[in-house]
């Protein structure tokens, strides 16, 4: 077998200067937080290696007030940029200097009138990056379709993202040059990019199958794919070493190996470095797989450690050479150190990840261990539908990374509570309680859900709340809506209705005369059917009634406020202060004659009135509003003579 390496492979300027400032900014961050907008390049491993360092990921900085945010190498909008020069934030802008030739050249042709165009995937973060430097008002098209349905513009700016096939922008290009009458077409690939998918190109056409390195969700990554894939018939995506399907490529004769931007040279090298191994050695490693038979590459065996050092833990297996447990295989852990875990003489069971590691030693993993344990667990919860807890590592994509068992899972936001989350950051570094709803472990999908815990929670409360149900009884609850016909009530997981009957014992409108959403109110259970699932409650019912309180707090004579509520022909109802209505007679309204009651009174109108009759028996109250107004002028009167007797008095005097 013949290994050939493309000639331009792995980090390009742009991602290894990102990856340089960056790792000098963590190594040398002291108590200060450095934050990283964005995972700062498509590489899991990455990004891995550098949150290990304390490098945080975030998606925003709206809740950041202090420490330093790095930009990633996509670049970002102009809002964005500016918003956090303007905060109390130290901006380390890793943008690329090709991205950013772009994001200048787009606000300028944007700002003296063109219309902007990006040829690109408009999902991808230097294109939502390059778009914010012209208001976020440029036009995305990724295929010839949506170019030939462009409307036509007098004046047409075209860039591209960088890491775009030249083929692909030469079409797309060639159909937006005749949407308008100034077309400036500027093609903005990378020239790293182009040198990158020509190599590659180059090297697809001459061998049997062809390795690609990088990230999965990596753009220039699969747009190397895509083009092995036009030259050849065997084409590898991996994102490291372990991905390697080594018994498939020993079949072929000349295998070629090509790299994405963000593939680091660690990772290619380890990849390069087992090809090697497993051509030089495959005949002679079988032999000796075959001959011992107790021990195979993915066995589990016992062994004793003999000694630890802070950097591996050399393990006694009963054969034929010591294993070997390097630090990265202890544990999920990154932060562990081997002393903590084990010391000489510990008999322990490792995981064997191959037979020779280039200097003889078996090599041996016990953080693999722990995640075939750990998938052992998670496949046993999952079919006794038990209760686990889970880690939340960070927010993505419609819900949350979380960690269980040293194993990664989802938990999509619909199934994080039985509330509505708009702020899933908030959960990040959290330890939450869930169940696992869908498990799938060849396929290395394991979904939990939060939200079920609750449901059954609410439940169980649902059901107590049932049991404790008395007619009569008095409980407290909160409004939670209003309908024409009523307010319904939440009882703690039990929602019951106020009929709007039921909310005052003088008659309304609307529920919302009497409570509002959100207020707190004691009211009686009038009725209940589990069945139906139906709560019939009252508040009128907790209060005194208005004709109790009126009767002991009035009586005939009185001279009172109230409000008019109703008119008809022969009199007005004003409702007084206790709630209940009294009728002022047509002929009680004036002392002259109404003919009607609206020519003087309308709905709404506050009067002062005189109580002249009270009927206990059929709750009826007369009033007038003729006695009270006669009842002032005699004042007045009074008043007016006491005024003259004393002017006379005084005259005499004199």
């Amino acid at each position: 077998m013949k290994l050939y390496i493309a000639e331009h492979a792995g980090f390009c300027f742009g991602v290894k200067r990102a990856v340089d400032i960056a790792t000098d900014i963590v190594n040398n961050r002291g108590d200060t937080n450095v934050y990283s907008l964005g995972p700062l390049v498509h590489n899991p491993q990455v990004v891995e290696n550098f949150s290990s360092k304390g490098l945080k990921v975030i998606d925003n900085t709206d809740n950041l007030k202090e420490g330093k945010v790095i930009i990633r190498s996509h670049g970002v909008s102009y809002i964005v940029e500016k918003k956090i020069e303007e905060s109390k934030l130290k901006l380390i802008d890793c943008t690329c200097p090709y991205v950013k030739a772009i994001h200048k050249r787009v606000k300028k042709y944007y700002d003296d009138g063109y219309k902007v165009i990006i040829i690109g995937d408009k999902n991808h973060p230097e294109v939502i990056g390059i778009n914010g430097w012209c208001n976020n008002d440029g036009i995305i098209v990724n295929t010839k379709k949506e170019a030939e349905i462009l409307p036509e513009y007098d004046k047409i700016c075209v860039v591209s993202q960088t890491t775009n096939t030249l083929d692909k922008f030469d079409k797309i290009s060639s159909i937006i040059k005749d949407k308008g009458k100034d077309v400036k077409i500027f093609n903005t690939i990378c020239n790293a990019t182009n040198l990158r998918q020509t190599a590659a190109e180059k090297l697809a056409k001459k061998v049997d199958a062809m390795i690609v390195i990088g990230g999965y969700h990596s753009s220039n990554t699969n747009k190397l794919v895509e083009i092995s894939k036009k030259y050849c018939n065997n084409v590898y995506h991996i994102e490291i070493s372990e991905d390697l399907p080594l018994q498939e490529l020993s079949k072929f004769n000349t295998i070629g190996i090509t790299a994405g931007a963000s593939t680091p040279d660690w990772i290619i090298k380890e990849v390069v470095d087992i090809m090697n191994n497993n051509n030089e050695n495959n005949e002679i490693m079988e032999a000796i797989e075959s001959s011992l038979v107790n021990i195979h590459r993915g066995d589990i065996v016992k062994g004793k450690v003999i000694y630890v050092t802070d950097e591996e833990v050399m393990v006694n297996i009963n054969y034929k050479s010591d294993g070997i447990i390097e630090k990265e295989e202890l544990s999920n852990d990154p932060n562990v150190k081997p002393k903590d875990l084990f010391k000489e003489g510990d008999e322990i069971e490792v995981y064997v990840v191959r037979l020779d590691d280039g200097e003889g030693n078996v090599v041996l993993s016990t953080r693999r261990l722990e995640t075939i344990r750990g998938w052992d667990r998670l496949e046993e919860s999952f079919e006794k539908q038990e209760e686990v807890e889970c880690k939340v590592l960070t927010d993505v994509k419609g819900g949350l990374s979380v960690t269980i068992n040293g194993v990664r899972a989802f938990m999509p936001a619909s199934q994080i509570s039985v509330d509505y989350v708009e702020d899933l950051s908030a959960y990040n570094g959290k330890t939450l309680k869930a169940k696992i709803i869908d498990f799938d472990r060849n396929k290395k999908r394991v979904i939990l859900s939060s939200r079920v815990i609750e449901e059954e929670k609410l439940e169980k409360k649902r059901e107590e709340l049932w049991n404790s149900l008395e007619i009569g009884k008095i409980i407290e609850g909160k409004v939670a809506r209003l309908t024409d016909f009523g307010a319904f009530v939440d009882l703690g997981g039990l929602d019951g209705l106020i009929h709007i009957s039921d909310l005052s014992w003088f008659r309304i409108e609307h529920p919302s005369e009497v409570v509002n959403v959100g207020e707190t109110v004691e009211v009686q259970i009038l009725d209940f059917d589990k069945e139906r699932n139906r709560i019939s409650l009252g508040l009128k019912q907790t209060l005194p009634q208005p004709w109790d309180v009126f009767i002991e707090n009035r009586k005939v004579g009185d001279i009172v406020e109230g409000k008019v509520v109703n008119i008809l022909d022969f009199g007005a109802f004003v409702r007084l202060e206790e709630g209940v209505d009294g009728l002022v007679h047509v002929s009680q309204i004036a002392k002259e004659h109404v003919d009607k009651p609206s020519d003087r009174l309308e709905v709404g109108q506050k009067v002062k009135v005189k109580i002249i009759d009270i009927n206990p028996k059929n709750e009826r109250i007369s009033l007038s509003i003729k006695e009270v107004e006669e009842s002032e002028e005699d004042i007045e009167e009074l008043e007016n003579k006491d005024l003259d007797v004393k002017i006379e008095d005084i005259i005499k005097n004199k």
